[in-house]
């Protein structure tokens, strides 16, 4: 549940970059056991970003980090403070939606404390940060389920909750499991679930080291069959920069992609999560494409300063696409995607 539980790009606020301030060059130092004193200190430069960031973008679900993605966090609040020890507490809570078989699309709040033993080393090969969050102590996790998709299955949840079972299982493994915070020397940065062994990568969909772009987001997510995944939202922080979308499609003939604002994405993922099957969207998107399976996407869309959703749609309520509908065989579609912001070409 990679950012479910401390969602951040803490070192993109991090003042421990590369290059001027030469952290790089001192790797064997910082690196060091007896240096985490110093390195404490020098993490403690960003932390006041963190429920910043946390509230900033959604957080990807998933169930290790070589499988698709199965739903998204929306973190909605969030507060931390340093602990006598040094230690970092965050308590946050947010709402999101994920995908079961039996279940179909199932939406969820959920809130969680946790005390993190946090620490960073530099990797040795390249000059990619690796920031560490392990819980010293988990104080609460609580998984409210909401809406549940399929009716047989809504109907036995009251009786065998095995919605509400799989959510809280899940919740309380990703919890435990800690995280690992990437910043990469292009500057692009990668939460993931679990204690990465350094100089290690998460899996990642295309290899877009060495571009003159900030990647946030390298992945691939499983939409199913009347399901549709809201990525981001994603932000453009100023005059003549673009959003740049690359993705490949599998699984599915066609698939609707479209390109909303935050106040638009949000309207049509309120309606997402509050209504158990899928509809139209809030309002026609006025950026709209399509995804076809065996050709590679990759498209730059100039935009006004602000956030951004990009919405993959496997309905046929949106969009031009009419996927073909089975009510026996639910073949999900894999969309492998890397979303960056650079400059516009």
């Amino acid at each position: 549940m990679r950012k479910a539980i401390a969602l951040l790009t803490l070192l993109a606020s991090f003042t421990v970059g590369c290059g001027s301030c030469g952290v790089c060059s001192f790797r064997g130092t910082l690196n060091d056991p007896s240096s985490r004193t110093m390195r404490r200190s020098m993490l403690k430069a960003g932390m006041g970003e963190l429920c910043k960031q946390m509230t900033a973008r959604s957080a990807p679900l998933k169930l290790s980090d070589d499988t698709p993605v199965i739903g998204r966090f929306y973190p909605r609040s969030c507060s931390e403070r340093e602990m006598d020890n040094g230690d970092l507490f965050v308590d946050f809570q947010g709402e999101g939606y994920a995908y079961t078989n039996v279940s179909k699309k199932i939406t969820f709040k959920m809130q969680g404390a946790v005390h993190y033993n946090q620490d960073f080393l530099v990797a040795e090969d390249k000059c990619d940060i690796y920031a560490y969050f392990r819980p010293r102590q988990v104080m609460s996790s609580n998984f409210t389920l909401g809406k549940i998709e399929s009716p047989t299955a809504n109907f036995l949840n009251a009786l065998a909750p095995v919605g509400e079972t799989f959510g809280r299982q899940l919740v309380s493994q990703k919890i435990a499991e800690g995280f690992t915070v990437i910043h990469d020397e292009d500057g692009s940065d990668e939460v993931s679930l679990g204690i990465v062994e350094l100089g290690k990568q998460p899996f990642h969909a295309f290899n877009m080291r060495g571009q003159d772009k900030l990647v946030l987001e390298n992945t691939r997510t499983e939409v199913h069959q009347n399901e549709r995944d809201f990525i981001g939202p994603f932000e453009i922080t100023g005059e003549g920069q673009a959003l740049f979308v690359r993705a490949q499609l599998d699984g599915a003939p066609q698939l609707d992609m479209f390109i909303v604002s935050r106040i638009e994405g949000e309207a049509s993922l309120r309606l997402y999560l509050d209504y158990p099957s899928h509809g139209p969207l809030a309002q026609n998107p006025r950026i709209a494409d399509v995804l076809r399976q065996g050709q590679e996407y990759n498209r730059a869309f100039s935009l006004p300063k602000g956030h951004y959703y990009v919405i993959v749609d496997n309905t046929p309520t949106a969009g031009v696409v009419n996927p073909p509908q089975n009510m026996l065989d639910d073949r999900a579609a894999v969309v492998n995607y890397a979303v960056s912001v650079g400059e516009a070409p």
